[in-house]
């Protein structure tokens, strides 16, 4: 049985070609390790085919070998002869996980009780609002939390200096990945990209049919009958990321705008726990303007 510390995930995408698998496992086989699990995806059907192949490998390596700087220099001819883009990271090393929240706490809520009981395996170093409303909460948990206000209507200017507040924490805490729980404004693109690949909103499914202030009660106008959710990576380009995962709900004639709202929320909770779960399992690649999930 493997011990946590001798276990790793590998994570890869090239051009796709012959080789590839046979030159990654029996590396792995000739140095002793053992694959407790492994997926690969070659996109190279279709008029919008990237041509390139994924892959993630979860394996176990010798006590010898069990370090990440050990394991990339021994993957470094393999990595070169492909032209990969390769990352080995250690399975038990818990993603440091940055949180920001506005006015609409159902999504922070979902995923500190997630992460306190165990199912979301990542650390919180603090979380950022440009808002008090949820500090109580937020301190219950034992969490820093920085308040960082912009005032309605704050020019470019003054939201980029509190951006850089953001930026500054980040590199002081070493963050891993940013989620976006209901935080209601809009980057930069100096800020997108700086996290590009590892920032995550969570929005409703209704974009771009219903924009603005309250969706929900929008959609109940229409009568629509499905509502969903879709959590994606931050670009500049506003709420059009890559995709990681999509949910949707049922919903009839019979249901107020209260109801239709309390639903979608949910499924916006338990849309955007699935993406940062996958996200932290590194089991998300990016691929072009679409991602590669290994669930």
């Amino acid at each position: 049985m493997s011990r946590p510390e001798e276990e790793f995930i590998l994570t890869l995408s090239c051009r796709d070609t012959k080789g590839i698998v046979h030159n990654v496992s029996g590396l792995l086989y000739q140095a002793g390790c053992n694959i407790i699990d492994s997926q690969q995806f070659g996109d190279v059907q279709g008029e919008g085919a990237t041509g390139l192949f994924f892959m993630r490998v979860h394996f176990e390596a010798p006590p010898h070998l069990a370090d990440v700087a050990t394991l990339e220099n021994l993957f470094a001819h393999v990595r070169e002869q492909f032209g990969m883009e390769a990352r080995i990271r250690a399975a038990a090393q818990r993603p440091r996980v940055l949180l920001m929240v506005s006015q609409h706490g159902h999504c922070l809520n979902d995923l500190l009780f997630r992460w306190k009981s165990g199912q979301l395996p990542v650390d919180i170093p603090a979380i950022v609002s440009n808002h008090t409303t949820f500090q109580s909460l937020v301190e219950s948990y034992g969490i820093p939390f920085l308040h960082l206000p912009l005032v309605g209507g704050s020019d470019a200017e003054t939201k980029r200096a509190q951006e850089k507040q953001i930026e500054a924490l980040i590199a002081s805490e070493r963050i891993d990945l940013v989620v976006l729980a209901r935080y209601m404004q809009i980057l930069s693109r100096e800020f997108c990209e700086q996290l590009r690949g590892r920032a995550i909103n969570i929005h409703h499914s209704f974009l771009p049919s219903f924009k603005g202030a309250k969706p929900y009660y929008q959609a109940h106008a229409r009568g629509v009958k499905l509502i969903g959710a879709t959590a994606h990576y931050v670009t500049p380009e506003l709420d059009e990321g890559p995709i990681i995962e999509q949910d949707v709900a049922r919903v009839d004639h019979s249901l107020s705008a209260e109801d239709l709202t309390a639903v979608g929320r949910d499924v916006e909770c338990v849309v955007l726990a699935r993406a940062v779960r996958w996200h932290v399992e590194r089991r998300v690649l990016i691929n072009g303007h679409k991602t590669v999930v290994f669930r």
